[in-house]
């Protein structure tokens, strides 16, 4: 049977010295927890359901055959845990991350973002980060970009925009530093000298895609760069989806740019919803594949979002408000209801005189008149004789669109007055 190494009581046979890693749990709990990094995969319900029970220490021991087993543990995952314990050091892998700038950050740290513990017993046995920021304080202000891996030039310039404009106005970018949209969102975080986070599937010290290798060494140097897995560790396809839930949990709310029907970008927004958290999406072209998965999440408890400002709008406090969308601004919405009414009474051609424009606009002789003269004032008409009519579209050269009356910028003036 294999010795326990590292992260037993200091009676326990070739234990090594234990060392004080940081404030919060203290050194012997945090030797323990860095093992079971390696031991166990991340988001296992039953190891949790085991941690909240016994403890890292006295888990360890029982996965190890240092103790007796957790209850409900297999024979062939104690005999899996055996091999996997063969050789094992956490305090080497604590020793390399500390020298990569890097620490572990644990339930019980300081640093420990309080929200990952809504994920129950799927919550991370503790967490690899590089990166000089507090991952408590800028969890407290993040939001989650994700998306297609294979995404379109549409997709790549929202994501780089929304990136960039979400820490424009104060907010943490996380994504999950994937080829496609994430990739783009940190790119435009970083652009705009923001913050982001990646949440990774390997080891913080294993980029993931290797193409995206100067890409995470910079959010490592600007940001923040976690992962579940320790040191070294490689990712796989059940890892990736494992992740998502990080990123779900971690963050305020998560936005989706792209995603088709089987994407993984799709689980951490249903994730998100399962937390409570803000869900959103952005709409694509209805003829594109990359689109289908968002709109079909857009259908349920998903909002529409299109930029930055409407995602705060969702997310943030009291007054982060989006601005109001309206179309242009036309002169004539600024008139007097019955102005208007006589506006629309002039027919196009020939004009009118006082007594049919009253008609037309169910008003009296006088105050058609009124009007009319109100309108010749602000450009709208012309008076020739006893007959009133339209003015002709004026052709200038100062970007006055044809068919706007003449007079335009003063019109506008006089009737805000």
């Amino acid at each position: 049977m294999a010795a326990c190494p590292a992260g037993v009581p200091a009676t326990a046979p070739g234990m090594p010295p234990v060392r004080d890693s940081g404030p919060g749990v203290d050194g012997e709990e945090r030797l323990a927890r860095a093992a079971l990094t390696r031991l166990v995969e991340p988001g296992d319900e039953a190891v949790g359901r085991w941690l909240r029970r016994l403890g890292p220490v006295a888990l360890w021991r029982a996965l190890t055959g240092e103790a007796p087993p957790p209850r409900g543990a297999s024979p062939q995952r104690l005999a899996g845990c055996a091999l996997r314990a063969a050789g094992l050091d956490p305090a080497a892998d604590l020793d390399l991350i500390a020298a990569r700038g890097g620490r572990f950050v644990c339930p019980g740290d300081m640093e420990w973002p309080g929200q990952l513990d809504d994920l129950g017993d799927a919550r991370p046995v503790g967490l690899w980060v590089r990166g000089p920021a507090s991952l408590r304080m800028w969890a407290l202000r993040s939001v989650a970009v994700v998306g297609a891996r294979a995404c379109s030039d549409y997709g790549a310039h929202v994501a780089a925009t929304m990136g960039a404009g979400l820490t424009e106005r104060g907010w943490v970018v996380v994504s999950g530093a994937a080829q496609g949209v994430d990739g783009a969102a940190h790119r435009g975080a970083l652009a705009a000298g923001g913050a982001t986070v990646a949440v990774l599937a390997s080891g913080v010290d294993t980029p993931y895609p290797r193409g995206h290798a100067e890409l995470i060494e910079r959010i490592a140097e600007q940001g923040l760069v976690l992962a579940e897995l320790p040191p070294g560790a490689h990712p796989t396809r059940g890892r990736f989806v494992l992740r998502n839930r990080v990123i779900a949990a971690l963050t305020r709310g998560t936005v989706v740019i792209e995603a088709e029907y089987r994407s993984g970008s799709l689980v951490t927004a249903r994730r998100a919803q399962q937390l409570g958290r803000s869900t959103m999406g952005v709409p694509g072209p209805v003829t594109s594949g990359l689109s289908a998965g968002v709109h079909e999440l857009l259908r349920g408890e998903a909002v529409l979002v299109t930029d930055p400002d409407e995602v705060v709008e969702l997310i943030g406090g009291i007054g982060d408000l989006a601005p109001v969308r309206e179309g242009p601004l036309v002169e004539r919405d600024l008139l007097h209801p019955v102005t208007a009414r006589v506006l629309e009474a002039l027919s196009a051609q020939g004009g009118n005189d006082g007594r049919e424009v009253a008609r037309d606009s169910g008003t009296s002789c006088e105050e058609a008149v009124s009007r009319l003269y109100e309108l010749l004032a602000l450009g709208f008409v012309e008076r020739h004789g006893d007959r009133w009519q339209l003015a002709p579209p004026a052709r200038r050269s100062d970007g006055t669109r044809r068919g706007d009356p003449p007079n335009r910028g003063n019109r506008v003036k006089g009737l805000r007055r």
